[in-house]
């Protein structure tokens, strides 16, 4: 390898191209971190990977990177202060996990040394075209909430068409081990966060869709507009079509300035009656106005709502639409579209119904991170007991809460960073039943009370105060990490707790029989 890495760099567009020897710094030892790291050892690179975290997990991985040849494993919060030299060398290149930002030393460091920093996506994209296999085709997504349904939905699609396609990316199966399967698939569905897209610089999907815009993540972009700059990435060099929600005019705006290739057309999407070249919803049924020669006078049934799911509120509908935009843009015909959406499950965490007793509907909506999703949410239910809080990541409730107000018969409070909401509850519902659970179970007990604790308690004064044809909707508008390690662990909390509550009413209810 010669001294001039960006030149360098420039000739590794495919799997057999000369990457020995190529130094390289692999931040960040997660799931997709590992990925690259072993991917880039396999190709002969020579690799540091460094993590801040030593525990025994990253243990694990970092021996099994230098049984397959590392050059060095560095855990610990001493070694992510400044980026480190591979072998008494400057790195040629940073592969970047998406939880370092780019004002982390180790990567603001490389970007004031011109070293090209990539995410595990655009080495997946160089290294899938392979002497002897067939790349796969890419359908991008990515948005502020319902990634992971329309890359569920659109996976779907595909193997309903008999297709060989995996939803890969920012979900499912980190993408650089899809690409190292002895499979040939036919297409990839690829979700794709604002982070990995910040790092992302040459991929050239056949469709791409961005489905919705809002306040997310700016703590991590260093506001909201480089978030969106970030987003808007995806559009770039898409092929066939580009797609926006017609609901969304900054996903239009997006499009309309990305460099595409020509030819690409501009796609939309929406919940309502759709124009032409749009997919959209009549009387119930999701229909294609833009992949069909008479779009000007005409349209063709793909789905009815009802048939997709038992609960399929107005952002479900659009995910569906989204994905069924994607996939007519790959070819896919209208009844693989039916097949593939058919009781398509969303999966856990994400307007999952737990239970219903009494007319009372308990619903888990984990999955809502931020007040975007969780508009979704509050938008599908009439009268909600809302649980809600955690951890804000500095965003705006105010909105929020003065459109849903009247929804709300009671909040519950669960996170510890929740200034933000409870101002805006005092401000937009003041006449709304506000209840911290946190303060009061740490009052009851004089320690700092578990996420579990404060989850069983909060389902348990719901229980108390829902009424026939409530909804108790667990849906935060706020991340989980504050009391919990994920989402998941939040849901399932959720549900465990809503289990017990169901298990005690009957056992009450047998008592007095």
């Amino acid at each position: 390898m010669s001294a001039n890495a960006n030149a360098d760099l420039a000739e590794l567009t495919s799997w057999d191209s000369n990457w020995k020897g190529l130094r390289v710094v692999v931040a960040g030892l997660g799931l997709s971190g590992f990925s690259a790291a072993d991917t880039l050892i396999e190709l002969g690179a020579v690799v540091t990977v460094l993590d801040g975290r030593d525990d025994e997990l990253n243990r694990q991985r970092g021996e099994t990177l230098m049984i397959v040849g590392a050059h060095q494993v560095l855990l610990g919060s001493e070694h992510v202060k400044h980026l480190p030299q591979v072998n008494d060398q400057q790195p040629q290149l940073v592969l970047a996990s998406p939880g370092w930002n780019p004002r982390h030393p180790v990567i603001a460091e490389a970007a004031e040394a011109g070293i090209p920093v990539w995410s595990d996506i655009e080495l997946a994209w160089r290294v899938q075209n392979r002497e002897g296999r067939t790349a796969p085709k890419w359908l991008a997504i990515t948005g502020t909430n319902g990634k992971t349904t329309t890359v569920g939905m659109t996976e779907a699609i595909l193997q309903a068409a008999g297709l060989k396609a995996i939803a890969v990316g920012n979900v499912g199966t980190p993408i650089l081990d899809a690409v190292r399967e002895p499979v040939d698939y036919d297409a990839f569905a690829v979700e794709l966060s604002s982070f990995q897209l910040h790092y992302t610089h040459s991929i050239s999907p056949v469709a791409s869709v961005v489905l919705n815009i809002a306040e997310d993540h700016v703590d991590w972009h260093d506001g909201f507009e480089n978030y969106k700059a970030d987003k808007a990435k995806i559009y770039e060099r898409t092929q066939t079509a580009a797609i926006f929600n017609a609901a969304d005019e900054v996903t239009l705006d997006m499009v309309e300035n990305a460099e595409v290739i020509e030819g690409c057309r501009a796609i939309g999407f929406t919940t309502n009656t759709p124009a032409v070249s749009m997919v959209g919803v009549v009387e119930d049924l999701l229909v294609d106005r833009a992949f069909i020669e008479d779009r000007r006078t005409n349209a063709v049934e793909l789905i009815a709502l009802k048939d997709i799911g038992e609960i399929v509120p107005r952002h479900t509908a659009a995910n569906a639409a989204a994905a069924a935009a994607l996939t007519r843009a790959f070819g896919v015909q209208p009844e693989a579209v039916n097949r593939g959406l058919s009781g398509f499950d969303a999966g856990a965490h994400r307007i999952q119904a737990v239970a219903r007793r009494g007319d009372i509907l308990w619903i888990n909506d984990s999955k809502a991170t931020n007040p975007h999703a969780a508009d979704a949410s509050l938008a599908a239910f009439t009268k909600v007991v809302w649980i809600a809080g955690g951890l804000s990541k500095g965003v705006d409730y105010n909105s929020l809460v003065a459109k849903h107000a009247a929804r709300l018969r009671t909040v519950l409070l669960i996170g510890t960073d929740i200034q933000g909401l409870r101002e805006a509850l005092a401000e937009h519902a003041p006449e709304v039943e506000v209840i911290d659970i946190t303060a009061a179970v740490h009052a009851e007990t004089g320690t700092l009370p578990s996420g579990a604790q404060v989850m069983t308690r909060a389902v348990h004064t719901a229980g108390k105060l829902a009424q026939p044809g409530d909804t108790v909707l667990m849906a935060p508008a706020a991340a989980s990490m504050d009391q919990f390690s994920s989402y998941a662990q939040r849901g399932n909390a959720f549900i465990s707790a809503v289990s017990d509550l169901m298990d005690s009413d009957s056992t009450d209810q047998n008592s007095n029989d």
